[in-house]
Formats: C-alpha cells, structure tokens, sequence
C-alpha cells in the first residue's frame, strides 16, 4: 500500500496531528528537528504562526508555496524526522 497524508491538524507547539490512509495517525514534534537541523530555508518555520501554515499537498505535509520544509511521508508514518538526517 502506498501510504500519503490525508489529514493534519495543528495541536500546540511544534506538534501536528498527522492522519494516513491506512486509518493510522501520529503526533508529530516538529520542534526538535527545527531547532537541531537549522537551515536558512526553512528557519522561518520557527515562527509558530508561520509554522501553522502547512498545507497537504499530492499527499505530502509541506510549508510554503513551493515546499520550502517537506518530510518524506515514511518518517512522519513512523515518526522519526530525523531518520534521513543522522
């Protein structure tokens, strides 16, 4: 099965609840990553009302109009962000 966002809902913080199609959900913190793997496009996010901005788009989480911060949708699946950066 292919697996892709279908929902995501903000809940405080860093932290998104992340809805698949397979019926599953996590919460995700976005907060740790943000503040160990700065990076100039996508330190913005930081801002938390900036960071309320994210949209689903073709099945991805992404912020900005052309994708400025995305993760792979397996590491949000299995809530690790950090699995294609350590």
């Amino acid at each position: 099965m292919n697996i892709y966002v279908t929902n995501a809902e903000y809940i405080d913080r860093y932290n998104i609840k992340v809805s698949f199609n397979d019926g599953t959900s996590q919460v995700v913190d976005f907060g740790k990553f943000l503040l160990e793997y700065p990076h100039p496009q996508y330190n913005k996010y930081k801002d938390l009302e900036r960071f309320k901005e994210f949209r689903i788009d073709s099945g991805e989480l992404v912020w900005g109009k052309d994708w400025d911060l995305s993760f792979h949708t397996a590491s949000l699946y299995n809530n690790d962000l950090f699995n294609n950066y350590e």
